[in-house]
Parts: structure tokens; sequence; C-alpha cells
């Protein structure tokens, strides 16, 4: 499963009840079919919290498995061919929105998006994963073989009249497609592909291009305006081991790929996305959206919580950066905590050493190279020195937060990216919530040299702009929920 298929291997991410959860993750290709010009749109997809039901050290260990696969993927990156990205279509006033909703009723800690595929369009249930550059679902009737899903949703690419496959002598699939299968015995046949995963799960099928229907909103449409995203690259899985795929019909791709969902919905709605994740602990009713188009942030609250004005966003050039590929990368300049600027080499957040640091939705907790991840802990235990230590698998440093009847003080985290633009978390984003009663800081070590990755519970209650025309991330502090 490499690319895509690590990312959709934190399908089964999951998360103790009273541990921490979060949103939820592989590459990046470029989708040569022509891109039809369309309305200026955005469209938004409804984001829900994570399942808090797996313990948070299995939550851990997958994050682990899913890091050794991103370090491992941009370790043996060499030249992959990635072509000019498209410019993005001209904007349109209106904004596309697809509910993503929590698969907590699961037990997986992913955030689930509704998708409609082919003609007639068939509903299905997929993970959002910005780490992932193949959007597939689970099929019958592929040319792969017989579908080993029990669920009712499976794609019948016979039953749709804009299916077309994608032969494998062509150009996306020896390029782009990833892990496509060497074997191409007549160059009519169909692109086919065999993800294995490092948890020993796998995925194989067919490539081919078919339509995707999303809601409009915005632009005076109305509503029930319906768009239709024309050769949309998508992979049919005609059989599948492992628990990774049990909960969900399967992808949509977010990752910085030519052949994803992200770049072909991008192209027509406006250039960029963004999504805003509730707080990980937040009641499965708590919605937020993945949004293709301008951002509509209508949830912007001050330091209590309290509605507000919108705030100002924050920007940092987005590295897409061959390098970094399918991952969105962005510069570190800093790391302070309780307002000192901590000791880090540069080489640890500059990616030409084989550092760098990217966001990704489907890492949970967020993971430092050595250096950094010493530093950072160090300073924040320090801190919380005088609060009484207990010990709790995965963490390094876990508090007894009812020892004393006055909470103690969290210290101030804050991250500055180029450009000036700082994040600072809330305090429950890194000094997370283990147990009743028990605190951690939610850190994990990653080794070094290698990527650092910025999980979902960090970047919690905060709204995310991708601006892939102009390279941009923008966020800023937002309630996110609607």
């Amino acid at each position: 499963m490499a690319r895509v298929g690590l990312l959709v291997l934190l399908l089964a991410l999951a998360y103790a009840a009273v541990a921490v959860s979060a949103s939820g993750g592989a590459h990046r290709h470029r989708h040569h079919h022509r891109h039809r010009r369309g309305s200026r749109s955005s469209a938004r997809l409804r984001l829900v919290p994570a399942a808090p039901d797996a313990s948070l050290a299995d939550r851990a260990h997958d994050d682990r498995q899913r890091h050794a696969y991103i370090s491992s993927r941009l370790a043996s990156s060499t030249s992959p061919r990635h072509g000019r990205r498209r410019a993005a279509e001209e904007p349109e006033s209106s904004a596309f929105a697809m509910p993503l909703t929590s698969g907590a009723y699961t037990g997986t800690g992913q955030y689930f998006v509704r998708l409609r595929v082919g003609t007639p369009a068939q509903p299905f249930v997929l993970v959002a994963d910005t780490g992932s550059d193949l959007t597939w679902v689970k099929c019958r009737g592929g040319a792969s073989g017989s579908s080993s899903s029990s669920s009712p949703r499976v794609f019948r690419p016979a039953d749709s009249r804009s299916w077309a496959p994608i032969p494998c002598s062509s150009d996306t699939c020896t390029s782009y497609v990833p892990f496509s299968l060497a074997n191409c015995s007549a160059t009519a046949m169909p692109c086919s592909y065999d993800y294995r995963y490092k948890d020993n799960s796998s995925a194989r099928g067919v490539v081919g291009t078919d339509s995707a229907t999303v809601a409009l909103s915005g632009g005076g449409g109305g509503a029930d305006k319906k768009a239709k995203l024309q050769e949309v690259v998508l992979g049919c899985t005609t059989s599948y081991d492992g628990q990774s795929f049990q909960a969900s019909d399967g992808v949509l791709s977010l990752g910085n790929s030519n052949i994803s969902f992200a770049s072909r919905a991008a192209a027509r709605f406006g250039g960029r996305f963004s999504y805003c994740l509730v707080d990980h602990l937040a009641p499965r009713n708590a919605t937020s959206y993945l949004t293709f188009g301008p951002a509509d942030d209508s949830s912007s609250s001050d330091a209590r919580g309290a509605p507000s004005a919108p705030l100002p966003s924050s920007r940092t050039p987005l590295l897409l950066d061959a390098r970094m590929a399918p991952f969105y990368a962005v510069t570190v300049d800093a790391v302070s905590v309780a307002g000192e600027a901590l000791d880090i080499p540069s080489a640890v957040w500059d990616v030409t050493t084989n550092g760098g640091a990217i966001l990704d939705s489907g890492t949970s907790l967020t993971i430092l190279a050595t250096p950094a991840y010493n530093a950072v802990v160090k300073a924040l235990s320090k801190q919380l020195a005088g609060v009484p230590r207990v010990t709790m698998d995965p963490f390094e440093y876990c508090y007894n937060w009812t020892a004393s009847s006055t909470p103690p003080a969290v210290p101030k985290l804050e991250v500055r990216f180029a450009g000036s633009a700082r994040l600072e978390p809330p305090a429950k984003s890194y000094v997370i919530d283990a147990a009743p009663g028990v605190k951690c800081i939610g850190l994990q070590e990653g080794a070094w040299p290698g990527v650092s990755v910025i999980g979902n519970i960090l970047q919690q209650e905060h709204l995310w702009e991708f601006d892939l025309a102009n390279r941009w991330l923008m966020f800023k502090q937002s309630r996110c929920a609607h």
C-alpha cells in the first residue's frame, strides 16, 4: 500500500474515550487529463471528530507506523515525474460542500466524507486523507476479480455510463498511479495496482476515470444546485485484505498529486481547499467542513471560546516540493515554550538535509524528529516539574492533574513558520487528556534524520486553507463546529 496505502492504513486508527482522538492521511502524482472550465465555486465537506474507541497506545502505534512509511517514502524519493502544475481555473462565486462525519460509530479515528461517484451517482463513505494521491472505492465487477467486500456499498463500474478504464500503457498509469503493476501484455489492458501496507493489509484493483457529483453552496445557485466533476481518477479496488479497510468504502485523496481528488476539485473551485478540525474530544454531532473554493469561516472565537469577528489569517509558503511529495510541507523557523526560543538545529526543519515538516490529517499525535522532540519535551516538562508524575504508555511524561485543587498552568507552545506566521495551539492540543485526571505531553519522537509531522490534534480548532494555485498555507483560530 505504500503511498495512498499507508495513509489509508490510518483508517484503523482509533482513540480511547478518555484519550485523544482526531481527524483523519500519500503521494504526489499528476493528472494529465484536461480540466474543464467550471464555475467559481467552493465545496464543503462536513468534518466530524474522530472516534475515541481504541486505546491511545494503539493510536500512537499506528501513528508510528504511518511515520515510518512517510519517512521511507521521502527517503527513497528520487526524481519522480511531476510535470507542470496546471494553473487553477478562474474561480467562481459558489462553493461545493460535501458533508464529513465522524467515524466514531465504526470505532475508527478518521473523518469520513460522503461522495457520489458515477452516472447514475452511487454514494460512498470515504476517509478524507491529505496524504493520499489516489481516490479509490471498494468495487465489484472490475477486471481484477470479484470483490471481497460484504458492504452493500460497492462500486459497480458496469453500471456507470461515465466509467472509463485507464490503459496500462498510458502515461497516467506508468508515471503517476502508485504501485501500478508492470504486467501490461496488451496496451489496452486496464491499469492495475497492488498496494501493500505496513500492517500487512493490501488493496488490489484497476484504475479508471469517472464523474463525481457534489452539492454547491453560495453563488446564488440555491441549496439544491449540484455540479459534476468529470474525469476524476478513481481506483476500483476489487479485493483487499486487512482491518484497515473494514470501516469505510475507500479513500478520498487530498494529497499533493496531479491525480488526487484535491487537485481535480481545486482546479475547478478556486485553486484551493480548506478544512477545520473540531476538538478531538468533541461530541459526535459536532461537525466541521472540508471546503473547495473560498474558505467560509463563520465560527471564529476569542480566547474564551466566545463567538467573535473572523480573525485575520496567518500565512506561510506551502512547499509543493518533489522531495516531499505527496505531502504538504512547511518551513518551521522556530519553536518556543513559555516565550523562550528552543535550541533546535536548523537542519531539522530543512527539507534539503532530510528534515522538514509536513501537515498530515491522517496522523493524530505530532511526531518530532529527535532533536526537536528532546528540546520541546524538556522545556515543557521543566515547566510542569511541580506536578506529580504518573506512568502511562506510550508517553514519556504524564501527570496526575488532580493532585492539586488548583489546576497547573500549562506553558504556552508556539510554532513560528516562515513569513512570521505563528501557530499558538490551545494547551489541550499538546498536553492532552490521556485518562481521567491524567494528562500527558502528547508528542512522539521520530527518527533523525527524518521528517517531522504536525498531526491533526495539534491542528485542531484552526481553519487551514491550502492555496495550491499560489502555494500558500493560511491558518487561523476557529471553533470549527457548524
